[in-house]
C-alpha cells in the first residue's frame, strides 16, 4: 500500500464511508494513517497527538492490518482493550476483508486458574454467604468457559475477594509442573497471541513482559515489527513501576497462606511450617503498625531513622529467611512446596536488595495502605532502560494520545521516554470548540493554598450548576477536597450526587448517565478514560491545576537530579506534567460533534502566574470569559 492508498481508504469515496453508517471522513485521521504507515514501513519512532474525535483507532488499525507485519497494539486500560478488540477491530477487519489472525491477551490475574480454584474448593474454608455463592458461580462458569476471562462472569464483581483466590500470580504459578497445565487458560491465551499477526494487550502486560525479557525469561510477545501504544501519556509512570524492584506485605502474606495450604495431606508438614508462617505474619503486622507514625509514602531513610521500624523490618527479613529454610526442606514433597520455596527465596533476595543496596541510580521509597505496605527501588531515570528495550526490538514504536504535548511541544514526553529525534505529528480535534464550548474562569477566588479554598470553589460553581441544571463533573486534585465538596453540596443541591468511593467507577458512571441531571465528583481516576457523550454531561469543573503531590519521593528525587543537571525542575518537569493532566481532565467535556459544554477552571494561577499561559495555550481554542452572565447566555442558546 502507498501513502495515498491508505488515506483514500478512509476518504469520502473509500470503503469505510460506503460500508459503515455514521462514518465521517476526516483529514486528520487520514494524515495520521499515512504517518503510522510510514513509521511501520521505515521502523521509525513516531509521536502522534490526536485531538478528541480524530478517530485515531482506525488511523492506526488500518495501516497496522495492511502492513503485513506482526503488530502489538497496547492500550491504557482493560476496558479500552476490550473495546478495541471486540468493537473496533472486527469492523476494520470486515471493511478491509483482512484475513489475519488477531488475539487478545491480558495479564494472568484476568484468567481463571484451574489449580487455584481446585485448591480453594478443597480447602473448604468457611466463606460468608456472598462469597460462597460467588465461588459456586465461578465453579459453574469454569465448566463452560472457553477463554477463562473474568470479564465473562459479570455476576461476580471485579472487587470480589474470591478472584485473587482463583487466579494466579507470576510467583504462585506452577508452570509446566501444574496438574492442570494442558487446560490452562493463560497458556492457551499466550499460545494464541504467539501465533497472531496482531495482538491487543494493555500497557501493564506489555511492560511486565518486556521487563521479564530483560531478565532472560521467555517472551510472551514474540518479535513484533511494530508497537503501537495508545493512551501513551500513561507510559512514563507505568514504566517506572515495571523497572522497579518491589516487595509488598500482601505478597508475603499470600506466600505464608499458600505455604500453609500446601500442608494439606502431606504428613508432618504442618508441624514444621505453622510456626515460622505465624511468626512471619505477626512480624509483618508489627512492621505495618510501626509504620503508622509515618506519612503514607516517603523516602526509605525515613524507615531507617526510626528504631522501632528498623527493628521490625529486621525481624521480617530474619523470619522470611527462616521460612525459606523450612520450605527448602519440604520442596521435594510437592509441586506447591517447590513453588513456595522458590518464591520465598526470591522475596528474601529482593527484600535484602532493596534494604541494603543504596545507589545513585535508584530511588528507594515506601508506601503504606490501610492493611499493608510496599517497599520499592525505582530507577531515577527511565530513559536509559526504555531506550535499551526499544533498540533490542528493532521495531517501529508509535506513541499516540490526545495529550502528549505542552503548547505544541513534545520535548517533555520525549525526554521521559528517552526518544531521540522522533517523528512528531499534531492533529487538531475536528470538533468546533469555538462554537461547542466555553471556558469560564470564575473571578475572586483565593490562592489554592488557603484553608477555605474548597468552600469558595463550591460558592463559585453553584450558580453554574443551577444554570446547567446539574449535568456536571467536578474534578478534584485531592480526595480530601473531594470529600469536603461532597459534604458542602449535599445540603445545597437538588440533583443526585455521585461521589467517587461510594460505588465502583463503572456503576457510578452508568447511574450518572441514567440520572440525566446528576453531579459527579471524582479525583484522579475520573480525569481520564471517562466518556459521557450527550446532554448528561454539560459542565466540567476543575478545582486546581493538577500538580503532582509534593510528597512523592520518586518525583522529589527526579526534581533534585534535574536541578543538579542545570534544568529548572518546576518549568522543566512539574509544569509540563500538570499541563498534560489538565488536558486529560478538560477532555471529558466535548466527546462528539453534537456536545456543548462549559469548562470551569477555578485556579486563579491560570491568570495570575506567568506559567498559567502555558496551560491555557495547551487547551483547545475556545472562547474564555470571567462573566457568569456569559455562561447563562451559552446555555440559553443551547436550549434555543
Amino acid at each position: 500500500m502507498t501513502d495515498t492508498d491508505v488515506s483514500a481508504l478512509l476518504g469520502a469515496d473509500g470503503p469505510f464511508a460506503r460500508e459503515l453508517p455514521n462514518f465521517a471522513p476526516r483529514a486528520a485521521q487520514q494524515a495520521m494513517a499515512q504517518a503510522v504507515q510510514h513509521a511501520i514501513a521505515e521502523r521509525e519512532t513516531l509521536i502522534a497527538e490526536a485531538g478528541t474525535g480524530t478517530g485515531k483507532t482506525y488511523a492506526y488499525l488500518v495501516p497496522a492490518l495492511l502492513s503485513g507485519d506482526r503488530v502489538i497494539v497496547s492500550t491504557g486500560t482493560k476496558a479500552l482493550q476490550d473495546q478495541l478488540f471486540f468493537r473496533d477491530l472486527p469492523k476494520v477487519r470486515s471493511v478491509l476483508g483482512a484475513r489475519l489472525k488477531t488475539a487478545l491477551l491480558k495479564g494472568r490475574a484476568n484468567y481463571l486458574c484451574l489449580y487455584r480454584l481446585d485448591q480453594t474448593v478443597r480447602e473448604g474454608a468457611s466463606f460468608d454467604r456472598t462469597q460462597a455463592s460467588q465461588l459456586a458461580a465461578i465453579r459453574s462458569w469454569s465448566a463452560r468457559t472457553r477463554h477463562g476471562d473474568r470479564m465473562e462472569l459479570a455476576e461476580v464483581p471485579e472487587e470480589s475477594p474470591m478472584w485473587p483466590r482463583v487466579t494466579s500470580t507470576p510467583e504462585n504459578c506452577l508452570g509446566v509442573e501444574c496438574p492442570f497445565y494442558d487446560d490452562c487458560h493463560v497458556v492457551k491465551a499466550r499460545r494464541e497471541a504467539q501465533e497472531a499477526d496482531l495482538v491487543v494487550v494493555n500497557h501493564h502486560l506489555l511492560f511486565a513482559d518486556l521487563a521479564l525479557k530483560q531478565e532472560g525469561f521467555g517472551e510472551i510477545l514474540p518479535g513484533a515489527q511494530a508497537f503501537i501504544l495508545d493512551e501513551a501519556h500513561q507510559i512514563p509512570e507505568l514504566a517506572g513501576q515495571f523497572f522497579s524492584q518491589s516487595i509488598s506485605a500482601r505478597q508475603l502474606s499470600e506466600l505464608a497462606q499458600d505455604a500453609l495450604g500446601e500442608c494439606n495431606g502431606i504428613t508432618g508438614a504442618i508441624g514444621l511450617v505453622l510456626e515460622p508462617v505465624e511468626a512471619l505474619q505477626e512480624a509483618i503486622r508489627k512492621l505495618r503498625l510501626a509504620m503508622d507514625v509515618l506519612p503514607e509514602r516517603g523516602p526509605f531513610h525515613a524507615l531507617e531513622s526510626a528504631s522501632a521500624i528498623r527493628d521490625a523490618l529486621h525481624d521480617v527479613r530474619e523470619l522470611l529467611a527462616a521460612l525459606t529454610d523450612v520450605l527448602a526442606s519440604q520442596a521435594e514433597r510437592s509441586r506447591g512446596f517447590t513453588n513456595a520455596h522458590e518464591r520465598a527465596a526470591n522475596f528474601s533476595e529482593r527484600l535484602d536488595r532493596i534494604v541494603e543496596q543504596a545507589n545513585e541510580q535508584d530511588v528507594r521509597w515506601y508506601e503504606t495502605f490501610p492493611r499493608g505496605f510496599a517497599l520499592h527501588a525505582t530507577p531515577l531515570d527511565l530513559a536509559a532502560p526504555l531506550r535499551t528495550l526499544r533498540e533490542r526490538t528493532q521495531a517501529a514504536w508509535i506513541h499516540t494520545s490526545a495529550t502528549l504535548s505542552v503548547a505544541g511541544n513534545f520535548d517533555h514526553f520525549a525526554r521521559q521516554l528517552g526518544l531521540d529525534d522522533p517523528q512528531t505529528l499534531t492533529l487538531e480535534s475536528p470538533f468546533d470548540y469555538a462554537r461547542q464550548a466555553l471556558c469560564y474562569l470564575p473571578p475572586g477566588l483565593p490562592d489554592p493554598a488557603m484553608r477555605d479554598y474548597t468552600e469558595r470553589v463550591i460558592d463559585a460553581v453553584l450558580p453554574v450548576l443551577h444554570t446547567s441544571n446539574g449535568r456536571a463533573f467536578l474534578l478534584f486534585t485531592s480526595h480530601r477536597a473531594l470529600r469536603r465538596a461532597a459534604d458542602l453540596l449535599r445540603e445545597r443541591v437538588p440533583w443526585p450526587l455521585f461521589v467517587q468511593g461510594t460505588a465502583p467507577r463503572h456503576r457510578l458512571l452508568e447511574e450518572f448517565r441514567a440520572s440525566g441531571h446528576g453531579v459527579l465528583l471524582g479525583a484522579a481516576s475520573f480525569w481520564e478514560g471517562v466518556d459521557v457523550a450527550g446532554e448528561a454531561l454539560s459542565v466540567v469543573v476543575i478545582d486546581k491545576l493538577p500538580f503532582a503531590a509534593p510528597d512523592d519521593p520518586v518525583l522529589q528525587a527526579r526534581l533534585d537530579a534535574l536541578e543538579q543537571s542545570g534544568i529548572n525542575p518546576f518549568m522543566g518537569w512539574q509544569v509540563p506534567s500538570a499541563v498534560i493532566a489538565l488536558k486529560q481532565g478538560a477532555g471529558r467535556l466535548i466527546r462528539d460533534v453534537h456536545d456543548r459544554g462549559v469548562l470551569v477552571l477555578c485556579d486563579p494561577r491560570l491568570l495570575g502566574k506567568g506559567y498559567g499561559k502555558l496551560f491555557l495555550a495547551s487547551l483547545p481554542a475556545m472562547p474564555r470569559t470571567r462573566e457568569l452572565a456569559d455562561v447563562q447566555v451559552f446555555f440559553e442558546a443551547a436550549e434555543a
